[in-house]
């Protein structure tokens, strides 16, 4: 491990390589403890990133995974859309489980407020697109990024303002456009209780960063949903409303590019997705539900069952690329133990179908091995060909749901 944190430098930042759900928030808990401050940069709270320490699940939307460790610096970036009784119902969940958060959150005044009228909003928009609907998780991201784009949204640094006038602008053109009726006294009401974490808000968190970088702070940032989802790079137009890559991550800090020291990508041994978009090499059958079983692989924001499948190189080789990965967390080994073989994507043919390679499975339990030497050699020759494929190293892989699960190479 030594070796491996050393490699990182002072700023890496964990992205998706997938479509999201790969793990990222139990590499950023396990980093958390070898860095100063944790940053999360775009998103809403339609992320979920679970930890399991000491059997106990945690369940994270807003927060990043790695504010379990006490006395870490937390900040939320300009990137998000925060929906307030949200993030105040994690502290308060954080505060009974015996962390007390508050004392150490910071949250960029420029990051803005995801009211409830946009989650009604995004409910209708979804209802109006039918057939071709996205799959949205209903949290409201688009449209509070839409209001963002129309620099018509409202900012956390408001957050002590009286926003009652602005809320009464809202009533007229959100009925119009999308029958949706503002609740402004709700609206007003948990605003006001949200004035709490007025004293955390920070103005310009560029200047925040650049002190704790010159001071010799090292930072993780986690990201949020994963690069096939990027508003730019993913799958369009079945993504999300952010830039969920480094390159997001940065712009929603305020870091300049050469901040970022390291770059950890995350992948499952397989993959899977929510909602609706191209899958090639999915399994709708019984293979897809032994794997969904295996994985427990039901939304952590939404319960909903996720699709799921083999990997595909032409997707992790495009990830790398776009985020400049230095190395990748390979997750879930363990969830593959019971394949006999296990099918790999390693192209498109003219078709637009997945070409696939087969590779032979390990049959035996690999859950809880933390020494890569202790793994099947089938296991390892899985390993080592998507390392080899994709020209990245595989420096950690995750053998099973806890913290201590995790083999570092």
């Amino acid at each position: 491990m030594k070796k491996f944190l050393q490699d990182l430098g002072s700023c890496t930042a964990i992205i998706g390589a997938q479509w999201g759900d790969e793990g990222k928030g139990k590499v950023t808990d396990i980093l958390g403890e070898h860095f100063d401050v944790i940053a999360r940069a775009c998103g809403g709270a339609n992320a979920g990133h679970t930890i399991v320490v000491n059997g106990k699940k945690h369940v994270f939307r807003l927060l990043p995974a790695g504010c379990l460790h006490e006395g870490k610096p937390v900040i939320l970036g300009s990137g998000m859309v925060i929906h307030l009784p949200t993030l105040l119902e994690e502290i308060a969940t954080l505060k009974a489980a015996g962390i007390d958060l508050l004392g150490r959150l910071w949250i960029s005044g420029a990051a803005h407020i995801l009211f409830d009228f946009h989650k009604d909003i995004d409910a209708v928009l979804e209802e109006r697109r039918g057939k071709k609907s996205i799959g949205t998780t209903k949290k409201g991201i688009g449209p509070a990024y839409m209001d963002k784009a129309n620099r018509n949204g409202i900012r956390i640094e408001r957050l002590g303002e009286d926003l009652s006038e602005d809320l009464r602008e809202k009533v007229t053109s959100v009925k119009e456009m999308f029958g949706v009726t503002v609740n402004i006294e709700a609206e007003l009401a948990a605003l006001k209780e949200a004035q709490i974490l007025m004293p955390r808000i920070v103005k310009s968190l560029p200047e925040m960063l650049r002190d704790l970088m010159l001071s010799g702070k090292r930072i993780v940032i986690e990201g949020a949903q994963a690069t096939l989802l990027d508003l730019d790079h993913g799958t369009y137009p079945f993504v999300t409303s952010s830039s969920t890559t480094a390159a997001g991550a940065l712009q929603g800090l305020g870091l300049p590019p050469r901040a970022l020291t390291s770059c950890i990508g995350i992948a499952k041994a397989y993959c899977t997705r929510v909602g609706a978009g191209d899958f090639l090499t999915e399994e709708t059958g019984e293979t897809g539900e032994r794997l969904r079983k295996r994985g427990g692989e039901y939304g952590s924001v939404t319960g909903r069952p996720r699709r799921t499948g083999w990997l595909h190189l032409p997707d992790l080789i495009r990830s790398s690329f776009i985020n400049g990965f230095t190395a990748i967390n390979l997750t879930k080994l363990d969830v593959l133990d019971a394949e006999k073989e296990i099918p790999v994507g390693v192209g498109v043919d003219t078709k637009g179908n997945a070409m696939m390679k087969k590779l032979a499975g390990w049959e035996t339990s690999t859950c809880g091995i933390t020494d890569y030497a202790k793994l099947p050699a089938n296991a390892r020759l899985y390993i080592e060909f998507i390392e080899k494929s994709i020209g990245v190293p595989i420096r950690l892989i995750g053998t099973g749901q806890g913290r201590e699960e995790m083999i570092v190479r």
